[in-house]
């Protein structure tokens, strides 16, 4: 995982996204809503996390998710299924830590893991977990998955900012896109308003992939 680097230039620029909303939404058929081509360029530059999959993707999916959303954990493994047989997509997941406090450490905790270089292996074991009703409940799943607990409170101090700001931006993100709850999902431009089964996402990038 790269350095997380928000400035506080970028986060301006995101809420500046909200406010002149330069994100429109349009309806299309099915419920199927659409963003700009210069929100999905927002959206993808600088995400603060690496993106998984492909290097170099004809179709990204980004995915604002809570670790404690029974949604997101139900998507989860058709993401996983989907990025498996489709070797040109990736994914971006956007921590957006809405449900509860523990929510809100987890997010902090899996990012503060990317330092590590392991923002993916805690994000994939607080995902396929079960529900996170403590904050010890988190530090003992990603002990399990192999991440030094230490080390990650050092980082999650000594990089707070940056966190910080990541999580705004993720924020600010979602309520441009009128985000109600989670997951939101973004394909390509498509904006999905709930989620939908492996089958449904490849039906939504090739929709992608023919009109980029």
């Amino acid at each position: 995982m790269k350095r997380i680097s928000i400035t506080c230039a970028a986060l301006l620029r995101v809420l500046a996204l909200t406010i002149a909303q330069s994100l429109p939404i349009i309806t299309l058929a099915q419920g199927i809503q659409t963003i700009t081509t210069a929100g999905q360029k927002e959206i993808l530059t600088n995400p603060g996390t690496d993106p998984v999959g492909a290097h170099d993707p004809d179709v990204t999916i980004v995915e604002y998710m809570d670790y404690n959303c029974p949604y997101c954990k139900k998507l989860a493994p058709d993401l996983q299924a989907l990025l498996a047989e489709d070797h040109k997509i990736a994914v971006v997941y956007k921590d957006w830590p809405i449900l509860s406090d523990v929510s809100v450490y987890a997010a902090r905790s899996a990012l503060a893991a990317g330092w590590q270089g392991k923002y993916l292996a805690a994000h994939d074991a607080l995902m396929s977990g079960p529900r996170l009703a403590q904050n010890d409940q988190v530090d003992s799943t990603l002990k399990h998955a192999g991440i030094a607990i230490d080390r990650l409170r050092a980082d999650a101090v000594k990089h707070a900012k940056d966190i910080d700001a990541l999580l705004e931006r993720n924020d600010a993100e979602a309520h441009a896109l009128n985000l109600r709850g989670t997951p939101g999902v973004v394909i390509g431009r498509q904006l999905l308003p709930g989620i939908v089964d492996l089958n449904g996402l490849k039906t939504l990038v090739a929709a992608a992939r023919h009109d980029p």
